[in-house]
């Protein structure tokens, strides 16, 4: 038997039992081979009701009486190919009614699409916007990693459908049936038969929330962008520290720690409980701190988001911050962070002095009036580690974590009527280059900082950098734009910026139309600079 097999039995076992943890109301199957795994696995330990049908439209409506008569998700297991097609009506119906319903279809793998391997049609996406929800699902390697990942999707499938149907489309290989005892292989699931993530719905949000706290000590806040929720005023009110990214308007709290990203290199006080607002900064020390600590985690997020790409969370949230909670940290925690932010803030400011690098330069961006876009890639996460305590509203498009638009995207904010400054890189610059014309066009006054290093800086941390020749002309690729000339055709004003001194001052001047502020580095001294402060953080 080929080891895939058991990896794909292990992690629709672990798909299953979050099933049989979120109490869904039933499952509906049809006959087919390709659906094998999903069969079995759906019936063999007898923990849920599962109802037989001949035909997949019988089958979905039969699920959709029953969601209705339970108020729980009922799942719909059907084979690959026009089996699926069938499901449609019923899918549309609770749609409409806002049913909950998840459809679990088998499809053949990418190697056997359009290529006449029988039974098979185009299945992604095959219900558009019939449902919430879509996720593919490749079932290969059943690595820790990926069962709590699948356990989180199950959890998160059962949560979408409160509103209506979600499709999940298992892509399945052969063989299809197990012939020896799978070997004995931990699941990933919680303990006491609790889901991996229990989702709150908005409703009961600020009680369960509430609640979730109550028994918490020694916590930490890791706040993002959220706009219905104040983490500043949270950690103030528990006592706890706050992680406090640069887009999530909590960094002038008196909770706040800055530059937790070199905090986060040495080892940090370890803490009883995490709560994570909004989506995830961009910190890669950050994202696996978290996925270090042994300890209760949960979101509080807006909508539909599901920020947990390494599955850590037991528990997510939607809502406003509770009201009223008591302290619930004891003496000295929260200022045992704050004794390590002061001293990496000193570290930081002995390190950079007064030269003009590109941390310094995100430090005095990150202080000016108004607000401030900073481009994605390397400049947010300089703004993440070096821009310190601040007043300033910071935006960046990290919905995507795309360059394209970020000129554009400056002007519009602009347009809103607040004095706007960007901090970009030059290839982000060079890629919206032409977005420059709105500026002339509109007469709307923007400062752009430019940092022209000669290339995508951020690739040299990465080990892409070392590819060879290629690199440097495919992966870096230096725009090598005159951005005097680009300034001068596109009428905006034009500074060369040779000292922070320069820079401060040219900030403190509002802009009059667009004004580009160009400031030179080197790739490599940017590496260097970044390591060394690195190690000094960690020592």
């Amino acid at each position: 038997m080929s080891d895939h097999t058991n990896d794909t039995y292990a992690l629709l076992r672990a798909l299953v039992d979050e099933f049989v943890r979120g109490e869904i109301a039933g499952v509906c199957t049809s006959p087919g081979s390709r659906s094998t795994p999903l069969v079995v696995c759906l019936t063999e330990t007898g923990a849920l009701e599962c109802h037989s049908h001949i035909d997949e439209r019988s089958s979905g409506f039969f699920a959709i009486g029953l969601a209705r008569a339970t108020g729980r998700p009922a799942v719909i297991a059907c084979t690959s190919g026009t089996a699926a097609a069938n499901y449609l009506p019923a899918i549309i119906e609770a749609r409409e009614a806002r049913l909950p319903l998840i459809v679990l279809t088998a499809d053949r793998p990418p190697e056997l699409r359009e290529v006449g391997a029988g039974q098979t049609i185009d299945q992604v996406k095959l219900y558009g916007d019939a449902v919430r929800w879509y996720q593919e699902i490749d079932t290969v390697d059943a690595s820790p990693e990926r069962l709590r990942w699948i356990r989180q999707l199950a959890c998160r499938a059962i949560a979408e459908s409160e509103a209506g149907p979600v499709h999940l489309n298992v892509q399945l290989r052969e063989p299809l049936v197990e012939r020896e005892q799978a070997p004995d292989l931990d699941l990933q699931g919680r303990l006491g038969g609790a889901p991996f993530t229990i989702s709150k719905t908005a409703a009961a949000d600020t009680s369960a929330l509430a609640l979730w706290l109550a028994d918490k000590d020694r916590g930490v806040i890791v706040a993002g962008e959220h706009r219905d929720f104040d983490s500043a005023a949270l950690g103030e009110a528990l006592g706890w520290p706050v992680l406090a990214g640069p887009l999530s308007g909590a960094r002038p709290g008196a909770s706040a720690i800055a530059p937790y990203d070199l905090t986060l290199r040495s080892p940090a006080p370890a803490p009883g409980a995490v709560r994570r607002v909004g989506e995830l900064p961009a910190s890669k020390a950050l994202r696996q701190w978290l996925s270090s600590l042994d300890c209760p985690q949960a979101m509080v997020v807006s909508h539909d988001q599901w920020p947990d790409p390494a599955g850590d969370c037991e528990a997510r949230f939607q809502g406003r911050e509770p009201a009223g909670l008591p302290r619930a940290a004891p003496a000295g925690w929260l200022e045992s962070w704050r004794t390590e932010d002061a001293r990496i803030a000193e570290l930081i400011a002995t390190e950079l002095g007064d030269e003009l690098s590109e941390p310094n330069v995100a430090r005095v961006a990150s202080q000016v009036e108004g607000t401030l876009l900073v481009a994605a890639s390397m400049p947010i996460r300089d703004v993440e580690t070096f821009g310190g305590q601040t007043k300033t509203r910071i935006v960046s498009n990290r919905g995507a974590n795309g360059i394209d638009g970020t000129i554009a995207t400056a002007f519009g904010l602009a347009a809103g009527g607040d004095r706007t400054t960007l901090l970009t890189g030059d290839v982000a610059f060079a890629h919206d280059v032409g977005s420059l014309v709105t500026g002339s066009r509109l007469n709307i006054p923007l400062t752009i900082v430019l940092v022209d290093n000669g290339g995508g800086g951020i690739f040299d941390f990465l080990p892409v950098s070392g590819i060879g020749d290629a690199y440097e002309e495919h992966v870096a690729t230096p725009p090598q734009l005159d951005v005097e000339h680009v300034a001068r055709g596109f009428g905006a004003a034009y500074d060369e910026i040779t000292s922070l001194t320069s820079l401060q001052a040219a900030l403190s001047s509002a802009a009059v139309g667009t004004r580009i502020l160009h400031v030179r580095t080197d790739r490599a001294s940017n590496l260097a600079l970044h390591r060394r402060i690195a190690e000094a953080a960690s020592a």
